[in-house]
């Protein structure tokens, strides 16, 4: 009786392990997995709750962006599901009923689209049709064809971004925010490595500024927390702890005030060194190449770099230290950014100028920037060109 019930243990054991093993494995797949939305469907208003929202998501990483579904239809697994949303309990079949039908019911995006001297506004309930059935792991998601050309054949004004962080996120507001924050990132990722725009055009991606009324618009918020505090609470302070807790992004926001009230707010978003980071990028042909690209410019930058004269002199006022000589980053950083302007300075007061000027930073150097070499040569480089400028014209 005893070796039975053991036996019986080993096989109940054997039967959770192997469960696991295939969530585990499901949610390996959907780190995978990729979001791809025009733009316009970013910034339209999601009138839904975050259950919607989120299995919305999820339908669209199952799209193939290259090859559009027939009859605008894919299929999902249940187990997929509800991995997704991280339900296991013996209530699951019946709560993914009440969201397929609070999602058919109540959910729509209102899309606002330019059109001769105003705008027009456009309502589409984004999954009209969901087919499943109590003893087979298929569910049928058919999309409204309206919704489609907001996913498929997108060539610009697009972003996408990894499914994993939106499966993370338990708000309606901070999928919102992530989504919209995401689209602007994607842009200075992609401004940064391509070129194409100014500088200070460049870093106003990585730190967006949106009024109070788009905010309130895209979050549907018009008609609710009309207190600032309440608002700041709910839908900023929140939502964004949320973000950066449980995406790749870490975001922080200034609030900008016109008179007495608020009338803008600016984020400032980085991402996190994470290994994986880009992983949900790897079959998109067009990053591939572009990172491809990055590296050789990399690769041509650091050996610029080494062979620079003003690398030399770093190291003679002890501004580089050897082991610096083997980052990448530092080198590539200070051939592209702070180099051209020591030639600025060389132009003007010859070599002995900039000698003068790595001199004096050398003694104002403190522990902090030691950490931070490049970022601190630039600084003081771009703060001490116009002083210099200025002197050259006050000898003529």
């Amino acid at each position: 009786m005893l070796i039975m019930q053991n036996a019986g243990e080993r096989v109940y054991m054997s039967i959770i392990s192997e469960s696991k093993t295939r969530q585990v494995q499901i949610l390996n797949e959907l780190s995978k997995r990729k979001v791809v939305e025009h733009n316009s469907l970013i910034t339209s208003i999601a009138k839904m709750d975050k259950t919607p929202l989120k299995m919305f998501e999820l339908a669209v990483s199952l799209i193939d962006t290259d090859n559009p579904p027939k009859d605008q239809t894919v299929y999902l697994s249940k187990r997929e599901l509800f991995a997704f949303f991280n339900v296991d309990d013996s209530n699951k079949h019946s709560r993914f009923k009440e969201a397929v039908e609070k999602m058919q019911k109540q959910a729509f995006f209102q899309i606002k689209k330019e059109q001769d001297k105003g705008f027009k506004y456009i309502s589409i309930v984004p999954i009209p049709y969901v087919e499943w059935t109590d003893y087979s792991d298929e569910v049928k998601i058919e999309f409204h064809r309206e919704i489609m050309p907001y996913l498929i054949n997108l060539k610009t004004n697009f972003t996408q971004h990894a499914l994993s962080d939106i499966s993370a996120l338990n708000s309606k507001y901070a999928i919102i925010l992530y989504r919209w924050l995401s689209m602007n990132y994607n842009q200075y990722e992609h401004y940064s490595i391509k070129g194409g725009r100014r500088q200070e055009q460049v870093e106003s991606y990585r730190n967006p500024e949106i009024s109070m009324r788009d905010l309130r618009q895209m979050t549907d918020t018009v008609n609710e927390y009309k207190r600032f505090d309440h608002f700041e609470k709910r839908v900023l302070s929140e939502p964004l702890i949320e973000i950066t807790k449980h995406t790749t992004f870490n975001v922080t926001y200034e609030k900008i005030k016109k008179g007495r009230s608020i009338d803008s707010i600016v984020f400032h978003i980085t991402r996190k060194q994470v290994a994986d980071d880009s992983s949900y990028k790897l079959d998109d042909t067009a990053y591939i190449d572009d990172k491809i690209r990055q590296e050789e410019s990399e690769k041509d930058l650091v050996y610029e770099a080494m062979k620079s004269p003003y690398t030399k002199l770093l190291m003679e006022h002890f501004l580089l230290s050897y082991i610096d000589l083997t980052d990448t980053a530092i080198l590539s950083g200070l051939q592209k950014n702070v180099y051209p302007l020591y030639d600025e300075l060389k132009e003007l007061h010859g070599l002995k100028g900039v000698k003068e000027h790595l001199a004096y930073i050398r003694d104002k150097q403190d522990d902090y920037s030691k950490k931070n070499i490049a970022k601190y040569l630039k600084k003081s480089i771009e703060q001490y060109l116009p002083i210099a400028k200025r002197q050259d014209i006050d000898n003529e």
